[in-house]
């Protein structure tokens, strides 16, 4: 089983896609790696070789992944938090930040809606 960057990749998966089970790389920067490393991207995560591993790792260590990542991002998303810019306001009240409509959408961001029953007034 190959391990990159503290990930176990899937074994009996083709390179591109095996790689980007590493957060911060998708699709066109598997293949860039493996182009760069003149690997073909149809041969499986399981028959690459020491070589072809250690070119890889070689790589993927000059990108931005996971933990690394993830903690920039977590900075970006407090900095505007802390500015008090639109984006950040939005981010602090669990809001969509990109200009999406709120009226009816939108649950990802604001959870779940809860119904509250009106009770009917009793007349005498």
């Amino acid at each position: 089983m190959a391990r990159i960057g503290g990930i176990d990749l899937p074994k009996n998966k083709r390179g591109v896609i095996g790689l980007t089970y590493i957060f911060g790389i998708g699709r066109s920067t598997a293949q860039m790696i493996l182009n760069n490393n003149s690997i073909d991207e149809s041969i499986k995560v399981q028959d690459w070789n020491d070589d072809q591993l250690a070119a890889i790792r070689t790589s993927v260590n000059e990108i931005k992944i996971e933990g690394q990542l993830r903690s920039e991002i977590q900075l970006n998303v407090k900095r505007l938090m802390d500015i008090g810019c639109v984006r950040g306001m939005r981010h602090r009240s669990g809001l969509p930040l990109r200009g999406q409509r709120t009226k009816n959408n939108s649950r990802t961001r604001k959870g779940r809606r809860k119904t509250v029953a009106n009770k009917k007034k009793v007349t005498k």
